[in-house]
């Protein structure tokens, strides 16, 4: 689900809302397990976690939700809003990283009700985020073994990202 307005950072060159939709949409067109949501592309103003998952459940209340966050993220679950409800409406499964470890995660995590249900999973440390493609990208640089197949045609077909950085 990519985010419509993230309430606490600007993207960085964000090629906007349908842009970011449409790469989301293409890294998953043949995996018939995946879909892509609009729900927050959609929604106007400001997206925070406890309000997708509340207007989620309405939709679907049988509906198991799994939030799957990189430690680096989890550890500041305590500071987003209304975390005790997040921990209520989904499982919050999280990805160690190196800046992040199990122990970083569950300190900080610790007091916050629900947060003995928070799961580890294991997962290979992969390093790549969407500011180095979109740095390569404007660099001139190789990508698109960083991506997708379809999402390094997408980019590389409407010129996303190929603005230079400045300097």
């Amino acid at each position: 689900m990519p985010v419509g307005d993230a309430p606490h950072k600007a993207i960085e060159r964000d090629p906007g809302r349908e842009a970011r939709f449409e790469l989301c949409r293409q890294a998953v067109l043949d995996e018939t397990e995946f879909e892509v949501s609009r729900h927050e592309v959609d929604k106007q103003g400001p997206c925070y976690t406890v309000e997708t998952l509340t207007a989620l459940r309405e939709q679907d209340p049988g509906r198991e939700l799994v939030l799957i966050l990189g430690g680096d993220q989890a550890v500041w679950l305590p500071e987003w809003r209304e975390p005790e409800q997040i921990l209520k409406l989904a499982e919050v499964a999280v990805a160690e990283r190196d800046e992040a470890r199990r122990a970083d995660v569950r300190r900080s995590l610790e007091g916050l009700p629900g947060a003995d249900r928070v799961r580890f999973f294991e997962m290979p440390g992969i390093d790549i985020s969407s500011t180095l493609v979109r740095d390569r990208v404007a660099a001139g640089l190789p990508f698109r073994h960083l991506v997708p197949e379809r999402v390094g045609e997408r980019i590389a077909r409407t010129g996303l990202y190929q603005e230079r950085a400045a300097v």
